[in-house]
């Protein structure tokens, strides 16, 4: 790890002043996230994003060939009871969460710190050999991941067993007439509705996943409730509340979030 953050430093260098990796869609993101903000704490949200965006990459590759040993010191779960408690009651849960701070690591740490049966819903890339090995280090431990396209399949198969559906609820969805629309970040953002959509059907309790860094390379994360009773829950409620609690976690620690996706690339369609 040390070697690897040596590389990290070097790599911000090349990123950041040489390359400038899609500086002009990070600022964007960040000044139209904080319009309160000034152009030279932009820019400061943007430089720590970048130093914590090639630590992201060096720890994702580390991933390949690190230890169980190593993932359990390096993301720890500091509320095992809170997912404990619906095994006991034999719920299945979904978790609701976003890409904030290191999820390529709590991808291979969740399995053997949860009871339930973890499967993460994902959406393949389209270039096979990244998608390939994406599922691999994310899979190398126990994770179950599915395609987002065979999701109700897999609902269905699962019934009988106690699961943990993972779903990021952050990411673009591809169609802007289908999806969920709300005010994230100080902007008309659409969400997708998955999360939702789901725990309503199926009636499994919604939980928060925030990942906390606690020093360069090492995290934390803990739940939160969403909802316990989706099923009774109004329209939109569910998805107001978590994408919530994201942006919270956003704003106090805006330099963990990943700024470089082009989040806001739908417009809000007209209400006819």
């Amino acid at each position: 790890f040390p070697i690897l953050y040596i590389l990290s430093d070097g790599f911000y260098f090349v990123f950041y002043s040489l390359i400038g990796y899609r500086k002009q869609v990070i600022l964007k993101n960040i000044r139209n996230s904080f319009p309160d903000k000034s152009q030279a704490e932009h820019l400061y949200i943007c430089k720590k994003f970048y130093h914590h965006l090639c630590d992201l990459v060096f720890e994702s590759l580390k991933i390949f060939t690190i230890s169980k040993s190593q993932v359990e010191k390096r993301m720890i779960l500091i509320n095992p009871e809170f997912i404990q408690k619906y095994f006991d009651n034999k719920q299945s849960i979904i978790m609701a969460g976003g890409h904030f701070n290191n999820w390529e690591l709590f991808a291979v740490a969740i399995v053997s710190a949860i009871p339930h049966k973890a499967i993460g819903i994902y959406q393949p890339l389209t270039n096979k050999f990244f998608d390939n090995k994406m599922q691999a280090t994310r899979s190398k431990y126990g994770l179950r991941m599915i395609a987002t396209k065979i999701v109700k399949r897999v609902f269905e198969e699962e019934k009988k067993n106690l699961t943990a559906m993972i779903f990021a609820t952050d990411q673009s969805p591809s169609n802007p007439n289908n999806c969920y629309w709300t005010k994230f970040l100080n902007q008309d953002t659409a969400i997708l509705f998955g999360t939702e959509k789901y725990a309503r059907e199926y009636n499994y309790p919604v939980v928060y996943g925030r990942i906390n860094k606690t020093k360069r390379g090492y995290y934390t994360y803990e739940f939160f409730e969403v909802c316990d009773n989706p099923s009774k829950a109004a329209y939109g409620e569910i998805t107001e509340k978590f994408t919530g609690m994201l942006e919270t976690d956003i704003i106090k620690n805006p330099e963990f979030w990943l700024w470089s996706h082009r989040r806001w690339k739908h417009k809000k369609p007209e209400v006819k």
